[in-house]
């Protein structure tokens, strides 16, 4: 067997193959304990045990068995791999507007990286057209790529970095829009920092992510790129939005307000709503409807768009629960932090036993925020005692803001005054969307596929 047949595999893994007589890139059928099974022996990642070997099944999904329950394997046959997508000379087309695509690490079209076994973005021009060429129909593409991060890994700071390079972007080419690739545990905290940081827009800033990379044939990423080209190119919208899938189906997406949009299932790809209003509108067969909601429309002149970053990123966000302890909002106090909020439960409580604390909290001059954990509905703190007791220690409500918004909004406002007047004034003010005069009659909506 060849040097490279057995790129990364080791140890006892690599011993069983060599017996077996099997290379990397086999057709296989392998007869297990755990069933039969047909696809490609496909390379280990580097840091890969040698107990498994991995193979993509003929649906497209790849599997790891541990070589001790195989009772028998068989080549069938041999493919050649191809590393590398075709490069080709892109011409623009003077007819279509030009869209920026930034990369932060969202997966949109994807190949494997076979050293690390993982799966990597494919973002030039060329990479996307190729994986999606439907994209040339749409719009000429610019693409960079400012970082390559997990989405849990995403700091404030990065949300700085990325605003700047949105405007340096639209200063210099003048995009119809920006679309921004980003992984989808995090997006939506980082929509509504944009919302917030990012004044005058006069063109829509699109955010997107997959929920299943492309190597998978239910991938949504596709579709999801190309609906977020489409809104980016054509749509009346200025504002920051993210455009995710509207039903578990690849029929249609729904475009979601940054500062209104919440991720509410682990592995859906219909698993970001808008909460306690509707989506924007939806993108089917390459249309764009309008929910009928208000929002910030497209300039014909163009604006003088602004940034403004200056956060504090000394602020919490902590959940009420039965057996929270004083000394949680104690540390942050301890700590100087300049500033708390809370998820509370209901119409926004918290133990009555935090109110010395909060007090203390207020003689510190740390605001206490208070959103409700309920998600959908509006704190009310003028109900029950308990509510009207946080209150009157100098709690302040925020109405139907969402925590996450809560939290993105407080490290904003706080950078700019520390005055609690001031700052009350302006976490209770709408800024950009986040906070509802009232609840639309179907805005609780779990599932929203049937209300656009």
């Amino acid at each position: 067997m060849s040097e490279g047949a057995l790129d990364n595999y080791h140890g006892a893994a690599a011993k069983w193959l060599q017996e077996q007589g099997i290379k990397i890139w086999s057709q296989v059928t392998i007869i297990s304990e755990k069933g039969v099974f047909k696809g490609i022996l496909l390379p280990r990642g580097e840091q890969g045990d040698d107990q498994h070997i991995v193979v993509k099944l003929r649906n497209g999904y790849n599997i790891g068995i541990k070589i001790e329950t195989i009772k028998e394997i068989k080549e069938t046959g041999e493919i050649e791999p191809s590393y590398k997508i075709p490069e080709k000379e892109i011409e623009k087309a003077p007819d279509k507007p030009t869209v920026v695509l930034i990369g932060t690490g969202g997966t949109v079209a994807s190949k494997i990286d076979y050293q690390s076994g993982a799966v990597v973005p494919a973002f030039s021009t060329q990479e996307l057209f190729h994986a999606i060429p439907e994209l040339q129909e749409i719009a000429n593409l610019e693409t960079t790529s400012i970082f390559q991060i997990l989405s849990e890994n995403i700091q404030p700071d990065h949300w700085i970095q990325l605003t700047n390079e949105i405007v340096n972007s639209i200063e210099k080419l003048d995009p119809a829009g920006v679309v921004i690739a980003h992984g989808t545990d995090t997006i939506h905290f980082t929509a509504a920092a944009l919302s917030f940081m990012i004044k005058n827009l006069d063109r829509p800033i699109v955010l997107v992510g997959a929920q299943r990379s492309s190597d998978r044939p239910s991938s949504d990423a596709a579709i999801n790129l190309l609906s977020s080209v489409q809104i980016a190119s054509t749509s009346d919208i200025a504002e920051v939005v993210v455009c995710m899938h509207g039903s578990a189906s690849d029929d249609y997406n729904l475009v979601h307000r940054g500062t209104r949009v919440r991720k509410m299932h682990t592995s859906r790809r219909d698993a970001f709503k808008t909460i306690g209003d509707l989506p924007l509108a939806k993108v089917i067969d390459g249309k764009i409807i309008s929910s009928g909601i208000p929002y910030t429309k497209r300039q014909t002149r163009r604006a003088k768009i602004e940034i403004d970053t200056r956060i504090d990123q000394e602020v919490a966000l902590v959940y009420s629960y039965p057996g929270l302890k004083p000394e949680v909002l104690n540390y942050f106090i301890d700590q100087e932090y300049s500033g708390i909020v809370l998820a509370g439960t209901g119409l926004g409580h918290i133990h009555q036993k935090f109110l010395p604390i909060i007090e203390r909290a207020q003689e510190a001059d740390i605001p206490i925020f208070m959103t409700s954990q309920c998600i959908w509905g509006f704190t009310s703190m003028n109900v029950y005692e308990t509510g009207r007791l946080l209150k009157k220690a100098g709690v302040i409500p925020l109405g139907d803001m969402l925590p996450e918004v809560a939290l993105v909004k407080a490290m904003w406002v706080l950078g700019h005054t520390k005055e609690i007047p001031f700052v009350k004034e302006l976490m209770q003010k709408n800024l950009a969307g986040e906070i509802t005069d009232r609840e639309t009659f179907n805005g609780f909506q779990i599932g929203q596929s049937n209300i656009l």
